[in-house]
């Protein structure tokens, strides 16, 4: 009994100190973002003198930036991931090797390519309007146009069991096996009523476990981000309502 107690205080203190490390890491992501949108408003002001170079310069340093935001969004997973884990056993834990493989697991599962992130994208897309505005970038179709500007970085947009949005989740949880995204009590019920629970989205055959399904520490800041990029949209929609209107006027 009292080696389960000892056992369960240790994990107990993990936990806790996970909780600190990966706090430490999300303000630095938080400074990272704040960063990237400084660039884009000072690469707009470039763009608009015709600096080019120095544009260019600045699109590489966000690149560069964007690689780590995704080192510290798989470190901050990977800390949580082995916190929640975590199982003492009669040898000493490497808690350096237990991190660092996993880390290494999420990096090979989950790439991240700055080239692709959609901070990327909207730093491409500022400039371009400069001197381009509603007109597609190259490369882009235009019936792709909305699907590109709007692009997050999950896989589903609602919640398979109460059919909610992301964006209005109150207590989201993401699978740390398929990476799909539900509200938690309606998921935890799923999974309690459903033995050899599978994840509920179409086609998908990650299987459900409630130690499995968790708020990981990227999650609501991808889901702020989210709110944030639908805000914008609702935003340009409007203006192009407007604009509609004045034409036919």
């Amino acid at each position: 009994m009292a080696s389960a107690s000892s056992s369960g205080g240790v994990a107990g203190r993990l936990r806790n100190a996970s909780l600190v490390l990966v706090s430490d890491n999300e303000s630095t992501i938080s400074d990272i973002r704040k960063a990237v949108t400084l660039m884009k408003n000072i690469a707009v002001q470039l763009e608009k003198d015709n600096q080019t170079e120095k544009v260019k310069d600045l699109e590489n340093s966000v690149a560069e930036l964007l690689d780590l935001y995704g080192d510290c969004a798989h470190h901050s997973s990977a800390i949580h991931s082995v916190a929640n884990g975590y199982q003492p056993g009669e040898q000493l834990t490497d808690f350096k090797k237990l991190l660092d493989d996993e880390f290494m697991k999420l990096k090979a599962t989950t790439p991240s390519v700055p080239e692709n992130h959609h901070l990327m994208r909207q730093f491409r897309e500022a400039v371009w309007n400069v001197h381009h505005a509603g007109e597609p970038m190259p490369g882009d179709d235009e019936e792709d146009i909305v699907m590109t500007s709007t692009q997050c970085p999950f896989l589903n947009v609602k919640c398979p069991v109460s059919g909610k949005p992301l964006t209005e989740l109150a207590d989201p949880v993401r699978s740390m096996d398929c990476k799909h995204v539900y509200d938690k009590a309606s998921i935890m019920h799923y999974i309690a009523t459903n033995p050899n629970a599978k994840c509920p989205i179409a086609g998908c055959r990650g299987k459900l476990k409630s130690n499995k399904v968790v708020c990981d520490p990227m999650l609501k800041i991808e889901i702020e981000e989210l709110r944030t990029m639908n805000k914008q949209s609702n935003k340009d929609e409007v203006i192009e309502d407007f604009t509609n209107a004045d034409d036919e006027d």
